[in-house]
């Protein structure tokens, strides 16, 4: 990584917030603690980097419930030490059910997905990710590995304040219509205290099953296909039961969903290649165009045509001009991605150096509020999605928690910031994971990095089944995920809603190389921002010289003018939201721009963590996110 070069980019803030973590042993930065430190320990007790992250990351399922959860999705990108040069992509993405038909959703009533509720649902994926990830690449048994997360659904963990305030503000829908999530949240009916020690024993027994399913095997390899196997067979008979009675969703209206156990039994997840570009000698690895990590590599192709100058988020012509490439290419993200199973994604044309030079061209001194893909020879444009800056419900008032119009249902989206009372794009002013004052609430994602000493190094994001986006499943413990919202009921789009297809997933890690071995994996929740948050860090260390943890303290900004990946899909045309600290000086200069700005409060946006490593020396490192006081790094 680069030195520290003062001329060209803004000073970093002194001190930092938490040290840049060093040593040569290993390394994990994640968004809870608890998670962070269950994967250390599976590094001290001899794992390698992909034993610790699955250890993490079922850790995560029962620590961060509002946030992830075991019937949701997570993507990876990682390498192994025996080749480090070629990242891989771990695809815990699951598609649509094969009920999950345009057709059927508009016999609902419906002109978009619901953002709560079975409908919603894409196949549960996340888990078997994590266990394929486990047999081909970690070393530890099964039952090793999920003990941590077991341990804490069965003995206990103490509940966090977002959790809490999460679950008051959903109470009554749980209550009036989720009576499974109000048996599973609310103790003799209340909603519990932030602190109280709470557990998830449905979940642990689950678990403890799988485990158990895989005890006659002869081999380890073995003994974690039978546990996938009785993972789905269990989960799918469980959901199929479930979903058949209807239930309250996003629109205010009651639906049953359409997965079934076939459509459980069908998923296995899967690896591919990561798709790469290069920028500033550095190599960023990304999913493919069924998840939107493109975006930011199409975002640095555009950038790497500036001066540096032009790429320091801190000042006015930095910030102008990030905003500014952010918006191209996430209008070609919404115009030209999907399911590549599917469609002909142009990928190569559009991550190209002849389309990123004439992309750049469109940018001017002014702020666009306008959605501009771009065009690929030989393709015809698919249509612009529709450009809403409100919508409303046929709900009736009062029918969805705080939503007077019948506006945001409890449960929708992902993104850290919330929408505002109007249920446009709009945030309002407070702090990140503050819910809005209609009382909606969204839910979000989690993220988790490992490097170990051997040079194995993964960066995933697990997210979806939040408590809040549909009612709990009896028997499991948990409920579905909600990543249909992502999809069109628009034949003609490449995000179209077909059973099957993997929706357009906003979940993307990250992971650069440098001469071809892997230097840094990060990554960040935040929805439609997670890119967007990431491309200021890469910016900041890569071009500046900043530290990690200097990057991931220093004042953050993303843009609001596209069509969000969210129900109910609206937009603010100009919009950017920004920290305060970015300075009364740079946000007057954006305003005169004509960007549209909402400041978020000093410390609102990003949640990123990192692991770094130096092949030349060994040395490792990593950082973790100060914001909202639950991410932690640790390693020695």
């Amino acid at each position: 990584m680069t030195s520290f070069s003062p001329p060209v980019f803004t000073l970093p803030a002194a001190p930092v917030t938490r040290p840049d973590l060093k040593g040569t042993f290993g390394m994990v930065g994640s968004t809870h603690w608890i998670a962070t430190a269950s994967a250390q320990a599976v590094l001290e007790r001899g794992g390698n980097a992909f034993d610790a992250a699955v250890a993490g990351a079922f850790v995560l399922h029962v620590v961060e419930p509002h946030l992830n959860g075991p019937g949701g999705d997570m993507t990876g990108v990682f390498v192994t030490a025996d080749a480090p040069s070629a990242p891989r992509v771990l695809v815990g993405q699951g598609p649509a059910p094969a009920g999950a038909t345009i057709e059927h959703y508009r016999a609902e009533g419906l002109d978009l997905v619901p953002g709560s509720g079975a409908l919603a649902a894409a196949v549960p994926g996340s888990v078997d990710a994590w266990l394929l990830l486990l047999r081909d690449h970690g070393t530890w048994d099964l039952g090793d590995v999920l003990a941590y997360a077991i341990g804490y659904a069965r003995d206990g963990h103490p509940l966090l304040a977002r959790v809490s305030s999460t679950i008051s503000l959903v109470a009554d829908l749980f209550r009036d219509h989720w009576p499974t999530s109000a048996a599973r949240w609310l103790p003799d009916g209340e909603v519990p205290a932030p602190g109280t020690v709470v557990t998830d024993p449905e979940y642990a027994d689950l678990l403890d099953a799988v485990v158990a399913a895989g005890s006659t095997a002869e081999t380890r390899e073995e003994a974690i296909d039978l546990a996938r196997a009785a993972w789905r067979e269990r989960v799918g008979t469980a959901v199929e039961e479930f979903v058949r009675t209807p239930h309250r969703h996003a629109d205010g209206g009651d639906h049953a969903g359409v997965m079934t156990a076939a459509d459980v039994a069908g998923f296995e997840a899967s690896y591919e290649d990561a798709t790469t570009v290069t920028f500033r000698g550095y190599t960023v690895a990304k999913t493919g165009a069924w998840g939107q990590g493109p975006a930011l590599l199409a975002t640095l192709k555009i950038l790497e045509g500036f001066d540096d100058a032009a790429l320091d988020p801190s000042t006015e012509l930095g910030a102008h001009t990030i905003l500014e490439a952010q918006k191209l290419a996430l209008a070609d993200r919404d115009v030209w991605y999907g399911d590549p199973a599917a469609d002909d994604v142009p990928l190569t044309y559009l991550l190209s150096e002849d389309y990123a030079a004439r992309r750049r061209a469109v940018i001017t001194d002014a702020a666009s509020r306008e959605v501009r893909p771009g065009e690929v020879p030989g393709h015809p444009t698919p249509p612009v999605p529709p450009l809403r800056t409100e919508y409303a419900t046929s709900a009736p008032a009062g029918s969805l928690p705080g939503a007077p119009t019948g506006g945001a249902a409890a449960g929708v989206g992902e993104p850290t910031v919330p929408v505002s009372t109007s249920s446009t794009r709009e945030p309002v002013v407070e702090p990140v994971e503050t819910p809005d004052h209609t009382g909606a609430t969204r839910g979000d994602t989690c993220h988790i990095d490992v490097v170990d000493r051997w040079g194995n190094m993964v960066s995933a994001t697990p997210s979806g089944g939040w408590l809040q986006s549909s009612p709990t499943v009896p028997g499991l413990g948990f409920c579905l995920g909600t990543r249909l919202q992502m999809t069109w009921l628009d034949e003609a789009s490449p995000s179209a809603l077909v059973p099957g297809r993997r929706p357009r997933t906003t979940l993307t890690p990250t992971l650069v190389l440098r001469d071809g071995e892997p230097v840094i994996a990060l990554g960040s929740p935040g929805g439609d921002q997670q890119d967007q948050w990431q491309l200021l860090f890469l910016l900041r260390v890569l071009v500046g010289g900043y530290t990690p943890q200097q990057a991931i303290d220093a004042p953050a900004l993303h843009t609001t003018s596209f069509p969000g990946s969210f129900w109910p899909r609206t937009w603010t045309p100009g919009g950017a939201v920004v920290e305060d600290r970015l300075g009364d000086d740079v946000i007057a200069a954006l305003v005169r721009r004509g960007h549209v700005v909402t400041r978020a409060g000093d410390w609102a946006l990003g949640r990123l963590s990192a692991v770094t490593r130096d092949p030349a020396t060994g040395l490792l490192g990593a950082a973790a996110n100060p914001r909202g006081a639950q991410g932690y790094a640790a390693g020695r």
